[in-house]
């Protein structure tokens, strides 16, 4: 591919060689480094690109991309130099072009906020196949390109692989894309290269500020609403009180959903759901829409995800009867998952790994009236103390039992994050064990279970393992679930 042709929609400066020049591939690891490639000089947590362009060069790459110096390593030999104010930014139009420009190709649905996003893409996702309009999905779990699953290792890729996989979808005949955009892919360049069809906002609570991420909640909030500079619909949740300031500035059109008067497609009339094995809401659209609707899932917030996938659904004409099958029959791995164990208890696995996913999840449960909700849950490692103590606060105050154990302690010892959650919930009444071995702690939480418990184990969500000291073991929560009754593990 020509060199100008990947450049068209940069700023640069041609600081050595000719733009005269095919490319044969681009690459941003220095290992893969090849003849005539253009090598990105990305500056990482750990690594610098730049410290890699004399290997570049020696290796026989024929174009370097840069935001700093390197003239030592360049000087005199037959490559070109192109510098860019931040070669993250560069990458992400560099490897639209590559491609072919993919997403021009799709509609581009991205999900931003601090909750809600997975289990709203998966909606959308099956009210638009159910509508027979085929939709990949890029999120938090996996990726899905038609019948193919990848397992996620960001919540939003870098930008090659982003514009890899819309490349693959295009291939395969999709006609559109539903993908959670998280902050840190937002505030590192990884969503540039394209515009959004539509941009969503689901909620934003302080979340992901500390060291290696945010360095403030309003960073945070600011990072989220550059979402809004970059989609043509913004569809945001108007009842948050962080609404406007997300999307101030905004060069989109903009509609609300929401349970308040003033939002443009509202729910009402919320009932409770109940049966064995069955926690739903029922509700009826107004504004943009008419219709009576039903929710597999519990609580407000399943109504919030609901509105949101619905919203964005009418753009797609989406039928009344496909959006209650997907909201009926819609359902992600980790998110409100139920397990089956019980016909007298409900056991169920849910992603909540802060305080504000964690306190409206117990809230929204405890109005199912159970006999006892009971949370088990830990925190991770390498990751902010005040997270352990509100979580701690939060489990104390709205569960009849909490069970304290472990979740990716990383590099930290277990007993120490424990330890940091017990001084949350000592400024709660609530009653605790502190069970240090997750398994052990699962199997504590079904052996005593009563009949009418509603019992979650809260954080791990739809991982499948654990982290520590720098090794990920293999951990299934329904693994181990399934291991322990089958191995003679009574329960009522």
């Amino acid at each position: 591919m020509k060199l100008l042709d990947l450049l068209e929609n940069l700023e640069y400066e041609c600081i050595q060689g000719s733009l005269d020049r095919d490319v044969e591939a681009v690459i941003n690891d220095s290992r893969k480094i090849s003849k005539d490639c253009l090598f990105l000089c990305i500056r990482g947590a750990v690594f610098d690109g730049h410290d890699f362009a004399a290997q570049a060069v020696e290796q026989g790459a024929g174009v370097l991309v840069v935001s700093k110096d390197v003239s030592e390593a360049t000087a005199g030999k037959n490559i070109t130099v192109i510098r860019v104010q931040d070669t993250r930014y560069a990458m992400a139009f560099i490897s639209a072009a590559w491609f072919g420009h993919p997403a021009e190709k799709l509609k581009v649905i991205g999900i931003t906020g601090t909750k809600g996003k997975t289990t709203t893409t998966y909606l959308v996702k099956s009210m638009l196949e159910n509508a027979g309009i085929p939709c990949g999905l890029v999120g938090t779990v996996e990726t899905i390109i038609g019948e193919e699953c990848i397992p996620a290792k960001n919540t939003t890729p870098e930008s090659f692989v982003l514009q890899e996989t819309f490349a693959k979808m295009v291939d395969k005949g999709l006609k559109a894309v539903v993908m959670e955009v998280s902050s840190q892919a937002l505030m590192q360049h990884r969503t540039q290269g394209f515009t959004f069809d539509f941009g969503i906002f689901t909620n934003l609570e302080p979340d992901h500020i500390g060291p290696n991420e945010h360095a403030s909640f309003e960073e945070y909030m600011a990072c989220k609403g550059l979402l809004f500079k970059q989609c043509k619909m913004g569809i945001i949740n108007g009842d948050d009180a962080h609404a406007k300031s997300v999307v101030e500035g905004h060069t989109c059109t903009i509609e609300t959903f929401g349970l308040g008067e003033g939002n443009d497609l509202r729910a009402e009339d919320l009932q409770l759901v109940q049966g064995p094995g069955k926690l739903g809401v029922r509700f009826k659209l107004s504004g943009l829409m008419d219709l009576e609707v039903e929710s597999a899932s519990p609580g407000r917030f399943s109504v919030y995800n609901a509105l949101c996938a619905i919203s964005i659904c009418r753009y797609f004409q989406v039928g009344e009867d496909m959006i209650r099958k997907a909201l009926l029959e819609a359902k992600v791995k980790g998110r409100i998952e139920k397990v089956p164990v019980s016909d007298k208890y409900t056991l169920m696995i849910d992603y909540a790994h802060n305080a504000m996913a964690l306190q409206s999840l117990l809230t929204t449960l405890k109005e199912y009236g159970p006999k006892r909700l009971v949370c088990l849950f830990g925190c991770g490692g390498n990751r902010s103390k005040l997270r352990r103590f509100e979580m701690g606060e939060v489990s104390g105050n709205l569960a009849d039992l909490t069970i304290i154990t472990s979740d990716n302690p990383r590099n930290e010892e277990p007993q120490d994050i424990i330890n940091d959650i017990k001084t949350g919930i000592a400024k709660t009444a609530g009653k605790y064990v502190e069970i240090c071995d997750r398994r052990e702690a699962i199997a504590y939480a079904i052996a005593h279970a009563e009949e009418g418990d509603i019992i979650v184990l809260a954080g791990k969500g739809h991982e499948d393992y654990q982290e520590i000291k720098g090794k990920k073991y293999p951990m299934d929560e329904r693994v181990i679930i399934r291991e322990l009754l089958e191995g003679g593990l009574k329960t009522i």
